[in-house]
């Protein structure tokens, strides 16, 4: 089963009952406005079905675009906007092999970088990253902390703190804080994730 196929089956089935479901994207907005105006091009990787986007919309943003290699997840996220899904730039693509035609102000992934356990591939996203964030932009990150699950939809994690998130961007970015959430699952379950922003140098 390739990646697609394994994450258009999580999000059919389970719908809002998957795991790093939120009700609303809190933590998320609160850091991207620390850093951009609602004037800053956003590109939310993995954004599957977040409610991130209405979040940004609803906050004033009009340059917001949203990856994820799952259709399932991208149109319940257009089906939920409903007319306000044509002023988002929707993307289905696996992120690794995405050439991105532009930069960004602000690169958000709450659900991608953890999933990435090879070193190769985890190397080739910071690269990614680097590449495609605007010198002065900003990368908002977040992973399951290290005594955060080691598992997740059936595959396997690799689990960071705020100093090993900072260590794979490497010196193209500059951290600029660091921030622990306890996130509360649709079961019940408590999870912990590390979040950075860090500076585009």
């Amino acid at each position: 089963m390739d990646r697609a196929q394994h994450w258009n089956i999580a999000y059919a089935q389970r719908g809002t009952g998957v795991s790093w479901h939120q009700e609303d994207a809190g933590p998320s907005l609160e850091l991207i406005a620390s850093v951009a105006t609602p004037r800053a091009s956003v590109v939310d990787v993995g954004g599957g079905s977040s409610p991130l986007v209405d979040g940004l919309l609803a906050g004033g943003h009009r340059d917001v675009t949203v990856l994820d290699l799952s259709e399932v997840a991208l149109d319940r996220a257009r089906d939920r906007l409903g007319t306000a899904a044509a002023g988002v730039t929707w993307i289905a693509a696996d992120l690794l092999s995405w050439q991105p035609a532009r930069t960004f102000d602000v690169w958000h992934d709450r659900a991608v970088l953890h999933f990435l356990t090879a070193e190769e591939e985890r190397h080739q996203y910071a690269a990614l990253a680097a590449e495609s964030v605007t010198p002065g932009g900003h990368a908002v990150l977040a992973t399951f902390a290290l005594d955060g699950p080691e598992r997740c939809s059936g595959l396997p994690v690799r689990r960071y703190d705020a100093a090993g998130l900072a260590a794979l961007l490497g010196d193209a970015f500059t951290p600029v804080l660091s921030t622990r959430e306890l996130h509360r699952t649709p079961s019940g379950a408590t999870q912990a994730f590390t979040w950075l922003v860090a500076r585009r140098t």
